[in-house]
Formats: C-alpha cells, sequence, structure tokens
C-alpha cells in the first residue's frame, strides 16, 4: 500500500530505433497502468521505420523526441531522464509489455523502503509466460553479470527477495539514486552505448548503499527478438559493445580484495579462452581492445570518483 499523503509521482522513458513491431503494445500497456502517469517520454534513435509515425499517434502524456543520430541506450535513456522531475522513473524497453498492475505494485514496495533505489517484477517470455525471461541481474562465479532466473518456471520465483541490481528493459528506478550515482550527469555511462550499462549502474548504486529488488507481483512480458536466437543472430555491432562493456564495468567497479587475487587465475585462463576463440571464430571482435585501452583512462576516473564517495559515506 502507498503511504497516505502526496502521492509520488512517475514518468516511464522508451528509446526506440526501428521499433515499429512493438511500439504501439508497449505504450497502450503503460497506459493502462493502475497507476498514474505523469508522462511517458520517447526518444527515437533515427529509426527508418514508422515508429515515431506511430509514437506521434498518441499524444499527451506521450512526448516524443527525433534524435537525428542513434545516441544508443545509453544516451537516449540519459536524454529522457533528463525531460522529467517525477519521483521515479521506468526504464523500459519498446518490445515490453506491462501488466496493468506492474508500476503499482513497485512503487508501492520502494515507497515502504527507502533503500530500494531499483526494483522490477517477474519479467516472462511473451510466447512462453511459464518461463522466466528475467528476474534481475547476478554476477556469477566468474564475474560475469546474467540474467537471474533466466528459463527457469515463473512458479519457481513467486517470493519478492532482494538482487544485484535489475534489468534496464523494465526497470523502476528511484529519482533520487538515479541523482546520487550519476557521473558527470550521466546515469547511464554513455560510453557503453548500448549492453550492460544496465549492470553498471546497478554496480555503481550498491557501492554506494542503495538496494535492489525484484517484486514478483508486478509482471510483464518480454518478446526479445533478435535475443532469443544463438550468438550469430546477434549483430557484431551489440557483440562489440556487449564484450568491451564487460572489461569497462569490471575496471569501474570491481573493489580489489585477496579474494579477487585467488581468483585471478582462473579468470585469466577463461579470459585467454575466450580471445583465442575470438581470434579463431570471431576476429571482428579483437578491434574492441583497441576501445578498452583508448577509454581505459576514462574508466579508472570514474573508479576514483566511485571509490572516494564510497569512502566518503563510511567516515
Amino acid at each position: 500500500m502507498l503511504k497516505q499523503g502526496k502521492a509520488p509521482t512517475v514518468s516511464v522513458c522508451i528509446v526506440t530505433y526501428n521499433s515499429s513491431e512493438d511500439i504501439e503494445d508497449c505504450l497502450h500497456a503503460v497506459l493502462q497502468q493502475s497507476f498514474p502517469v505523469v508522462s511517458v517520454i520517447v526518444v527515437d534513435n533515427d529509426s527508418k521505420d514508422d515508429t515515431c509515425d506511430r509514437v506521434a499517434r498518441f499524444g499527451p502524456p506521450v512526448q516524443l523526441h527525433r534524435n537525428q543520430v542513434n545516441n544508443g541506450f545509453a544516451g537516449g535513456q540519459n536524454q529522457a531522464i533528463s525531460h522529467t522531475d517525477s519521483d521515479y522513473v521506468v526504464v523500459l524497453n519498446p518490445d515490453v509489455r506491462l501488466l496493468p498492475g506492474y508500476i503499482q505494485e513497485i512503487v508501492s514496495f520502494m515507497e515502504a523502503n527507502p533503500t530500494a533505489g531499483s526494483a522490477a517484477g517477474q519479467l516472462v517470455f511473451a510466447d512462453r509466460p511459464d518461463i522466466m525471461d528475467s528476474a534481475g541481474i547476478a554476477i556469477a562465479s566468474d564475474h560475469n553479470a546474467v540474467e537471474l532466473a533466466a528459463g527457469e518456471p515463473a512458479s519457481e520465483w513467486a517470493e519478492t527477495r532482494e538482487v544485484f541490481g535489475v534489468s534496464g528493459a523494465a526497470a523502476v528506478y528511484r529519482m533520487a539514486m538515479i541523482g546520487d550515482i550519476s557521473y558527470k550527469g550521466q546515469f547511464f555511462d554513455e560510453d557503453y552505448f548500448a549492453y550492460k550499462e544496465d549492470v553498471d549502474a546497478a554496480w555503481r548504486a550498491r557501492h554506494l548503499g542503495w538496494q535492489a529488488w525484484y517484486i514478483p507481483a508486478a509482471k510483464a512480458l518480454h518478446r526479445r527478438g533478435w535475443k532469443k536466437g544463438g550468438r550469430r543472430s546477434i549483430p557484431l555491432f551489440i557483440r562489440r559493445h556487449s564484450y568491451q562493456n564487460r572489461f569497462f564495468t569490471l575496471i569501474k567497479n570491481e573493489p580489489f580484495s585477496w579474494g579477487l587475487l585467488q581468483l585471478f587465475p582462473v579468470l585469466f585462463v577463461k579470459e585467454l579462452g575466450k580471445l583465442a576463440y575470438i581470434v579463431l571464430r570471431e576476429p571482428g571482435l579483437l578491434a574492441c581492445w583497441l576501445t578498452i585501452l583508448r577509454k581505459c583512462p576514462d574508466m579508472l576516473r570514474k573508479r576514483r570518483w566511485l571509490f572516494d564517495r564510497k569512502r566518503e559515506r563510511r567516515l
């Protein structure tokens, strides 16, 4: 239940790119939420299909902002967030359809838990609603980020629980947290462009004392598109960002510890194996290392900023 007094405000932020197949269903579902939404901000990253025409038909509270270039998911979402000052922001993919109580369930929980900086609901596959798509983000033993509960029966994920982070496909973020963890005005790191920017945001938030939660009473359907196929179905451009952004995230967020030193030999062998695979099977990814090396000083500066703030809070 929401606490009495002034009702919190919620905005929905969506970034589109050739999303004409999904955007209308997505927007209809948002507008049918049981919790009132003050604005729906759609940032289009220079779509070549009729996405913008479809969005423009809706009118208020839907706002359309057209980019002349593709600013990526991270840049597009930062743009969208900058157009609202609501108490909560729903970061939503256009291929996700929220069930009517999604926002109500999550905002009610977050209002009752002030340290909850983010939360997300039970995300299932649109064509297999009995199977989990995501319950959030988890960090595996090799320190790689994975989708929590992916492929498992939804019936086994019926309990509210704290998680490492929430997936940017259908995440609710507290605006106070967004402001707290943003670096030079960027909530999502725009050097990522797309992929794993939600992992980086989740890790920064944890360092600074914010919690993330999985709320199964909030339900949503995810179509996923090309991500349902094998690795070869994923465009090279996306695979490059996924690969290099993993290293960016570790450089920025992984704390030094004895445990990490003990794990380092195992991680080194695994990464060496991945590199050998890339050389033989995906040489197009090798160019990522030039970007990683070029961006490393920037990532180290962001790391220093984060860990300095973390130390200040412990004093």
